[in-house]
């Protein structure tokens, strides 16, 4: 017996995941996991308590200095974790 109408797994995945409004909690989460890769890993060990509230990023860093320089390349850092996970996520990132 053949079947007519096959689809692939992930079209699947993917539909169920829409179907279900899972697919913006996996691309956060996709977003967090892939800040040291964008960041890099020296201020990544800096920082913690990474999460996403509201299209926020939100980062507790523990040195002032790397605090000071993610405030001067937030703008660009946006665009490089949005396109990392190739989805409009997050609008904003507060640094604590």
């Amino acid at each position: 017996m053949r079947r007519s109408k096959t689809e692939k797994i992930d079209q699947l995945i993917q539909q169920v995941l829409k179907e279900n409004n899972l697919d913006g909690k996996l691309k956060e989460y996709e977003l967090v996991t892939s800040w040291e890769k964008v960041i890099g890993k020296t201020v990544a060990n800096a920082t913690t308590d990474i999460y996403i509230r509201n299209r926020k990023l939100f980062v507790k860093v523990r040195s002032s200095v790397i605090r000071n320089e993610l405030l001067m390349i937030k703008d660009g850092l946006i665009k490089a974790l949005n396109r990392e996970v190739q989805a409009n996520i997050i609008d904003d990132i507060i640094v604590r």
